[in-house]
């Protein structure tokens, strides 16, 4: 009895490294897998921070421009999702850019101007691999480029990237995505935002008549700027005229809020640090929001274009030389 329980014992043993051994040669091959597809992405081109290179000179209407100085970018990336963006750096993410605006100071003039770029504007977006490595470029709605990475900061820079290739080159020197609860906690930080309703929300939104002034606050706010289906236009470029409409009157009430309180954009930025990814700091938030407050605002310009429907999904296609005009407009200026 004792001479079968040991033979018993042997030949689960022996089972067992066979399964092990099976178990780690899975590993080894996976491993050797990865490894050999890491070095087959990093042959097709390092991930592109800092690729993107500025035209010294450009021509327009027969004229000679260079670049300016002292210009610097932050774009804002408004994102489609509602958790938070700290869930760790897994490759399967599917966060869109809903918003995206590009923020210009122009540190010589003290001004700022808004660049509104429509998220279903069609681009060059790079294609990146489980490393991060760019390994392809395809021609695509602009929003998707947030896609590609880890939804937190490659795929920002993945984003950054794009809108400089689509503004000819343009450096975007910084940035922040925030997902859509952080809009409602800054929202409603400010106290509200006092706006006419410009579409009908009718079994939208019963709250949100068009034609009357309303305080938008809590999911309300998410409901004025994000809808469009269901409207009587569901184009993105009616819906951004509403997101400009909402985005002028937060930064009036913001600068009242920075103006009673030097301590209002540190509390709201503790408040939704976990909804927010960005290349700078609180404090570095904070400077940015005094200079804000401080240079001249001058408004929020649009890229004129057509919007057409694609195969699947809406697609915007920008006219050249409106694009054009408002790149050597903001970062460029006569040859002397």
């Amino acid at each position: 009895m004792k001479k079968t329980n040991i033979r018993s014992k042997s030949g689960n043993r022996k089972r067992f490294l066979k399964y092990l051994a099976i178990a780690l040669s899975i590993v080894f091959v996976i491993s050797g897998a990865l490894l050999l597809l890491e070095m087959w992405e990093t042959r097709q081109g390092l991930f592109p921070a800092g690729e993107i290179i500025e035209e010294d000179t450009l021509k327009y209407n027969g004229q000679e421009y260079v670049l300016k100085e002292n210009i610097e970018t932050f774009l804002v990336i408004g994102l489609d999702k509602f958790e938070g963006t700290s869930s760790g750096d897994s490759y399967n993410n599917d966060k869109q850019a809903d918003f995206l605006m590009l923020l210009v100071f122009d540190n010589n003039t003290k001004k700022t101007t808004a660049i509104h770029i429509n998220r279903d504007t069609m681009a060059k977006v790079n294609i990146l691999g489980v490393a991060g490595n760019k390994v392809d470029t395809v021609v695509k709605q602009i929003a998707l480029a947030h896609t590609y990475g880890n939804g937190r900061d490659v795929s920002c820079r993945n984003t950054a990237d794009a809108i400089s290739e689509h503004l000819l080159g343009i450096k975007v020197n910084h940035y922040a995505s925030l997902t859509m609860d952080a809009v409602s906690i800054f929202n409603d930080s400010v106290g509200g935002v006092e706006i006419r309703v410009l579409d009908d929300f009718t079994g939208i939104d019963d709250t949100l008549v068009k034609g009357e002034k309303v305080n938008l606050m809590g999911e309300h706010v998410l409901n004025y700027v994000r809808t469009r289906y269901g409207l009587e236009d569901s184009t993105n470029s009616t819906r951004m005229k509403r997101q400009q409409q909402y985005l002028c009157a937060l930064y009036e009430k913001t600068q009242l809020c920075m103006n009673e309180d030097d301590r209002f954009l540190v509390d709201v930025s503790i408040k939704m640090s976990d909804y927010i990814v960005s290349d700078r700091s609180v404090t570095q938030l904070q400077e940015l929001g005094k200079k804000m407050n401080s240079y001249e605002f001058t408004g929020i310009l649009n890229i004129e274009g057509e919007s057409v429907v694609g195969e699947k999904f809406m697609e915007f296609y920008a006219n050249e030389d409106s694009l054009k005009k408002i790149v050597i407009d903001l970062f460029y200026k006569l040859k002397d």
